[in-house]
């Protein structure tokens, strides 16, 4: 088996003319205001997003400021996201923009780490978001919600940003964790979780040990958290069988050089796998019910494909989650306009050239998702909900320097995958079981920029009656799947008779949902797929499509072979 590498030939020819000497070019255009020292800091603590936008406007894609002494360049756009997202590890240092994260995390762990430890640290988390572990996921996330709703009764209102952040966190913690977070320590972990996050602060970024409540709780949380991770070491030690979870995984892995992680580094791989599978996803799903009952038509569109696919009392599958692409749409348009990360940051380690500017080493770099998915040469009317743009036709995801809610390149946000099928599964239930309503004016819900993780501002409620259904017919959707059927036999029937599958190894991460969908062209090898010498025949494109389709970084081009 060998890698077609075509892409990831050019990923190596970019990442030698960055180390090689950059001719001199301008410096970025600057920012106006700010005050002496503290720069643009006030504005940016006020409101991040809106500074950001701000900045944009006023001084293009490219433009620097100063926060504390600071210098920062922000690069937004198609172009310079693509020098944000491709530069490799040694020119843009992400460890040196995420230093604030070492005390959560805890001290050697991800940001903590020097650039091969940090990444094979990553590495360690992958096979717990992988195909086959999540194919076992669906039943989970089913019985947590509906063990979430069981006290409802029939009508009622709820807390909607608190409810998905708890029931995000049960589903993250039963998936990813192991039975132990879950059944035992659950209430205590999630006050845990809550002042772990609550120290991704912006005052970390500069001052992450200033003597104020809130670190002071974080550090606190983490040494708890490390003594009862010791403790579920010690007792799985002495048990027999040992369960197949991540918590299990991490245990028995080893580093390269043959050591162990120590109970740490295990709390801290386990934290976060948690912001991976937590942080971006309670936000999102608040927002996917808000905007749906912005749009009550779009809202029925959604429910009558999750009725055709589902009926009374279909089993939520994984395959099944892959097949309902009105909600995915969805979930895609509110990651473009309520994208949870506000800013991505890197520290410049060697110059970096982008378009006519020269960032010089020592300058920090940031990407701001929330104002590059509001241009509109990128996306036309930028500021309308529109699930449209994801069409086969528009495919205005595609274009990965563009749509980049998870970040982008090698550190896309591994936990990517998870997090939208995890969404996918909470509303295959809600919507099919559940009404919901309103309770203030559409226009009151809004993003909360005061947080540095995005969510609708709280309070934030949501009436709630359980759904009456009327009798459903399947027949629609099971007519449409046999037309789709047909429509891409005769396609294939035209279409050249072989093909090859092209590997971007720049933004494979080894999620294996290729290898899942088609084992005969896809094997995973260490930390990345590979594909088959030779090619593969027209029998297999269809099934080749869908692992182009569900690669969670977009990282698979299949070609006509000449």
């Amino acid at each position: 088996m060998s890698a077609l590498t075509d892409t990831a030939a050019t990923a190596e020819t970019t990442k030698a003319r960055a180390t090689a000497p950059t001719p001199a070019g301008e410096a970025p255009p600057r920012l106006r205001g700010g005050l002496p020292f503290f720069g643009h800091m006030l504005p940016f603590a006020k409101n991040p997003y809106h500074f950001m936008q701000r900045a944009h406007d006023e001084g293009g894609e490219v433009v620097e400021f100063t926060m504390l002494g600071a210098k920062i360049v922000l690069l937004t756009g198609e172009g310079p996201s693509e020098a944000f997202y491709r530069a490799p590890d040694e020119q843009l240092d992400q460890s040196a923009a995420y230093r604030l994260m070492a005390p959560i995390f805890g001290e050697g762990l991800v940001f903590d780490a020097p650039i091969d430890r940090k990444n094979e640290q990553l590495r360690m988390l992958m096979p717990s978001l992988r195909f086959d572990a999540m194919r076992n996921h669906s039943a989970k996330i089913v019985d947590e919600v509906r063990g979430m709703v069981e006290g409802w009764g029939e009508t009622g209102e709820f807390q909607l940003v608190d409810f998905m952040k708890e029931l995000t966190i049960r589903t993250a913690s039963h998936c990813l964790l192991g039975r132990e977070f879950r059944y035992e320590i659950s209430e205590e972990f999630a006050q845990i979780y809550h002042d772990l996050e609550q120290g991704v602060h912006p005052l970390a970024y500069h001052y992450p040990n200033f003597p104020i409540p809130t670190f002071r709780r974080r550090d606190k949380a983490r040494v708890r958290l490390q003594e009862l991770v010791s403790g579920i070491i010690a007792k799985r030690r002495q048990q027999a069988d040992k369960p197949s979870d991540m918590f299990q995984s991490l245990m028995e892995t080893t580093y390269e050089d043959g050591s162990k992680l120590t109970d740490n580094e295990i709390t801290g791989m386990l934290i976060g796998a948690v912001f991976a599978g937590h942080h971006t996803s309670s936000g999102t799903a608040a927002w996917v019910l808000l905007e749906l009952l912005k749009q009550p038509a779009l809202l029925k569109e959604v429910r009558d494909e999750l009725d055709a696919i589902y009926g009374d009392d279909g089993e939520v599958t994984f395959q099944s989650l892959r097949q309902i692409p009105k909600l995915e749409a969805v979930v895609k348009e509110v990651l473009r306009l309520h994208p949870p990360l506000i800013v991505l940051m890197r520290e410049v380690s060697q110059d970096l050239r982008v378009g006519k500017y020269l960032i010089p080493k020592g300058r920090m770099v940031w990407a701001s998702p929330p104002v590059t998915h509001r241009i509109a040469t990128l996306f036309p009317d930028p500021q309308r909900f529109d699930p449209g743009r994801y069409s086969p036709e528009r495919a205005e995801d595609k274009n990965l320097n563009a749509y980049q809610p998870f970040g982008g390149g090698r550190h896309k946000c591994s936990g990517n995958a998870f997090a939208l099928f995890q969404i996918k599964a909470i509303f295959a239930v809600m919507l099919r079981e559940w009404d919901f309503a309103l309770v203030n004016p559409p226009d009151t819900y809004v993003d909360d920029y005061t947080q540095m993780i995005v969510q609708p501002l709280s309070p934030c409620p949501v009436r709630f009656s359980r759904r009456v259904r009327e009798a459903q017919s399947v027949a629609a959707g099971v007519v449409s799947a046999e037309a789709s059927s047909e429509s891409t036999a005769v396609g294939a029937a035209q279409a050249p008779t072989r093909y090859r599958a092209v590997i971007d190894l720049q933004l494979c991460q080894g999620h294996a949902m290729c290898v899942g969908e088609v084992p005969e062209i896809f094997t995973l090898h260490g930390d990345h797929a590979e594909v088959a010498e030779g090619g593969f025949d027209a029998g297999l494109l269809d099934r080749a499509r869908r692992a182009e389709e569900h690669c969670p970084n977009q990282a698979i081009q299949l070609q006509p072979v000449a």
